[in-house]
């Protein structure tokens, strides 16, 4: 590069031939930085959109199962024989047995034992809860015949949706050859119809995959982050206060924060061995309760929060509080009453992510108990309880081939509240954003 003497000063020529390179040199620069800057995002995008899309197509058939319409006659014999019609008859009756008579009506011809039976398996255990609700409705109905929509196995649920391969073999497949013939008998007669999955959302966990739902872990889920919510929060608030506000700025107060950042960063799972060495073992709180898993989630959320209220409070600017001091106001008034006021957002938004974290937590609750079995909706805080994440991880262990398709569904409704919840916080926080 070439200088030349402008007023006395000794400034670069830019017409040379030697600048112009290097500056063509610094953009090209530039332009790959971008490039590798828009690769980096296309590849965390894909990535992502490939896990979705995975997750998506294992679990939309979830919400769907197959029925098939029967008309079957409500024997008295295998119903109510004496003629009680006492409700504790009626709700202990055999009618698995209605069902496959009703099946076996059908199909005349099958008269084998072993016809029989695998001709009974294609239907769901589960199939005569709807024929027991309408006999407990109106037991007027028994001797007569009635028309109803039972879900069939699992197995031939999955065989339907594709998921098990329609090579199978007498001996060998889950889904005999003549089980499929059968099955294309019942398609042909119009009797074999697919249906919203209702009971995904309206039951609880279960032994059968077509009769498994998440409402046990939605209520759980619910109750442990009500309590996880009543405990953090004004903990969290009052203590960023503090420490942003009142506190002396001295070698406590360090301590303090620095061990209030280590432990956002201390696996989730110490807090579970925290929550069984304390809560459980020594305080004897009940097990597998929302109580005990919202204190917990609570400890491991409490830092989040606190870091992200003291960010909101060091935003609002020290004029606020100059002006409010100089009128007269308190310490305390200026921080009740300016202060908090104008922090409210970004606690808000730190709140709504800590608990969206706390939510899709698993390691802490498992180690509290909350991975046992559920057969009922929670009443409360210290009745047993699953949550959400620990049902989609019990699911995943299970070898039917259904809890595939159940548990991808589940981790879609997760997914769900997490992009809700994180929706929100943004939402508030360009809503209620101030410039300062």
């Amino acid at each position: 590069m070439t200088n030349v003497i402008a007023n006395g000063r000794i400034v670069a020529d830019y017409r040379s031939a030697n600048y112009t390179k290097q500056l063509k040199a610094r953009y090209q620069a530039e332009r790959r930085f971008m490039y590798y800057g828009i690769a980096a995002i296309a590849v965390a995008l894909s990535m992502l959109a490939i896990l979705v899309g995975s997750v998506v197509l294992k679990g939309y058939t979830a919400f769907y199962d197959t029925e098939i319409t029967m008309t079957v006659m409500l024997d008295p014999q295998l119903i109510d024989p004496a003629g009680t019609r006492d409700s504790w008859t009626l709700r202990s009756a055999d009618y698995q047995a209605v069902m496959r008579a009703g099946l076996y009506e059908r199909f005349p011809t099958v008269t084998g034992r072993d016809e029989r039976r695998q001709l009974a398996a294609m239907l769901s255990p589960v199939s005569a809860e709807d024929l027991q609700h309408i006999v407990l409705a109106n037991p007027s109905l028994i001797g007569t015949k009635v028309t109803v929509s039972a879900p069939i196995a699992s197995d031939i649920d999955q065989y339907i949706k594709g998921n098990i391969p329609h090579t199978t073999g007498e001996g060998g497949g889950r889904v005999s050859e003549q089980q499929g013939k059968w099955l294309e008998a019942l398609s042909q007669d119009g009797v074999v119809h697919r249906a919203f999955n209702w009971r995904l959302f309206a039951n609880v966990d279960s032994q059968q995959p077509e009769s498994a739902g998440i409402l046990g872990a939605v209520v759980g889920s619910l109750l442990t982050m009500m309590v996880t919510l009543c405990m953090s929060v004004p903990i969290g608030t009052a203590a960023a206060v503090y420490l942003e506000e009142f506190a002396p700025k001295n070698r406590w107060t360090d301590l303090i924060e620095v061990n209030i950042n280590n432990l956002a960063a201390v696996p989730s799972i110490v807090f579970g061995l925290l929550g069984l060495a304390v809560f459980l073992n020594f305080l004897g709180l009940p097990r597998s309760a929302p109580l005990v898993g919202g204190i917990v989630l609570a400890l491991m959320t409490l830092p989040i929060i606190i870091i992200a209220a003291r960010s909101a409070l060091k935003a609002v600017p020290p004029s606020i509080r100059e002006a409010a001091l100089g009128i007269g106001a308190s310490p305390l008034q200026v921080v009740t009453h300016h202060v908090l006021p104008l922090a409210a957002p970004g606690i808000m938004t730190g709140t709504i992510i800590g608990m969206a974290h706390a939510l899709g937590e698993t390691a802490p609750l498992l180690m509290i108990g909350m991975v046992a079995f559920v057969g009922d909706v929670p009443g409360g805080v210290t009745d047993p309880a699953s949550v959400l994440p620990v049902q989609i991880y019990k699911w995943a262990a299970q070898p039917e081939r259904g809890f595939v398709e159940r548990t991808s569904a589940a981790i879609m409704i997760l997914l769900a509240f997490l992009v809700f919840m994180n929706a929100i916080a943004i939402y508030f926080r360009k809503k209620f954003e101030r410039r300062w």
